[in-house]
């Protein structure tokens, strides 16, 4: 891995004792991955005010995330910077039953001069579990609209649903494992963003308790007797009404922020026979993996913010 200079960052390190588990995931807003800006080592002047540019929290678990990034952070941008983390950590544990005590984490992330969540950039994960220290970096490849995370072998950290409803989306802010008791997966996407048929089928109901759900959609699969719900739609297709026939990969609407949605994304829902069903298990899944090119750039990313990162030991 290319080895480069970075500057130094504000660095806070804690271990934190609670009682109870972390907040609820809320959607996040990606950046895109570039060098670190220029940043120095400094007191923390105001807990209400992190200093500008990259950070580094290092964190020691005692019993839950986020109170470990509360006492390393502040109580404002703590539990907004666990919930960032735990979506790249679902990917690889249990984050509510697989935590250990002495896990450890480090993070590298931005506070937002505008108020927005924090953004993390890199972060290095050690699982007494998993018996690893796994790290990832966020990062933009050439041509994507929006960055991903990548662990140190430029593969996606997170799943893609084969034959998924939506394709452009940022991120994934909900998973029926998460321990949020969601009954769908969120992606998080622009209004507008295709949304498609998963399945061949028909279009058993348009538009119900649209003051909850938005405008939305449900389909059967006749073969399987699958029901796939689409929520909080912007707009959808003039010829799609109930009764329509569907073929797999059609575009039926336009994803939105209706109904009851604090953001623009894209509520997907499984049920079979009254039972709530999990797509990343329904559905096939893969992970892209970078090219060589976007490969040794991402490299290089998490090879500077390493640099920060061992600034603070």
């Amino acid at each position: 891995m290319a080895e480069s200079a970075a500057p130094a960052a504000h660095i806070a390190t804690a271990t934190a004792t609670v009682a109870t588990a972390g907040a609820d995931e809320a959607d996040l807003e990606v950046p895109l991955v570039a060098p670190p800006p220029q940043a120095t080592i400094r007191a923390l002047p105001d807990r209400h005010a992190p200093p500008p540019g990259p950070q580094v929290a290092r964190v020691r678990i005692e019993s839950s995330l986020e109170g470990a990034l509360v006492a390393a952070t502040d109580p404002d941008v703590g539990p907004r910077l666990s919930q960032v983390v735990k979506r790249v950590l679902v990917w690889w544990i249990d984050v509510r039953r697989d935590l250990r005590r002495d896990d450890a984490l480090d993070v590298v992330y931005e506070v937002p001069d505008d108020g927005a969540e924090p953004v993390a950039h890199a972060l290095w994960f050690t699982s007494e579990k998993l018996g690893a220290t796994l790290s990832a970096v966020r990062f933009k490849a050439a041509g994507d609209a929006f960055a991903r995370w990548y662990d140190a072998n430029g593969e996606e950290v997170e799943l893609r649903l084969v034959a998924s409803p939506i394709d452009g989306y940022e991120q994934v802010t909900s998973l029926l494992r998460d321990g949020r008791g969601h009954r769908g997966v969120d992606f998080k996407a622009p209004v507008g963003t295709p949304v498609r048929a998963p399945f061949d089928g028909v279009v058993a109901r348009r538009n119900w308790s649209t003051r909850r759900n938005g405008n939305c959609l449900e389909l059967h699969d006749t073969k399987s007797g699958t029901q796939a719900f689409l929520l909080h739609l912007d707009k959808i297709e003039g010829a799609v009404r109930a009764g329509s026939r569907v073929k797999r990969g059609q575009v039926l609407a336009r994803s939105g922020n209706t109904g009851r949605s604090t953001a623009p994304h894209l509520h997907y829902q499984l049920e079979r026979g009254g039972k709530v069903l999990d797509p990343f298990r329904v559905h096939q899944t893969r992970r892209r993996r970078l090219s060589p090119e976007d490969l040794d750039a991402a490299k290089a990313a998490l090879a500077r913010f390493h640099d920060m990162r061992a600034g603070s030991i």
